[in-house]
């Protein structure tokens, strides 16, 4: 299963911490692949696009990279177009309060 991430890097202390991060998303335990990286005007510095196998793999990099104290990452998890479309095909029995 494939794991992509949005990434966001504030407190960039310089481009090497860009580099770290990068280094530690290619070499993430179970692998980890870097498919995008753009500068940013604003409150954050950077965004990165990572592919991870799972879960844990993205929690690890997170952890490395806000350890390490040169950036502060914000992961959040995106969903392709054609597993949103499996979701929309899964039954859930939900019905709203007081309906």
């Amino acid at each position: 299963m494939r794991h992509s991430a949005w990434v966001h890097l504030t407190r960039v202390a310089s481009a090497a911490g860009l580099a770290a991060f990068a280094a530690v998303t290619l070499f993430a335990p179970g692998g980890g692949k870097l498919e995008a990286f753009y500068y940013a005007f604003g409150d954050i510095d950077a965004y990165v696009v990572v592919d991870v196998p799972d879960a844990i793999s993205a929690a690890a990099v997170a952890l490395a990279v806000n350890q390490g104290g040169g950036a502060s990452v914000k992961t959040v998890v995106l969903i392709s177009p054609e597993d949103m479309d499996k979701a929309g095909k899964k039954a859930v029995d939900y019905r709203a309060p007081g309906r």
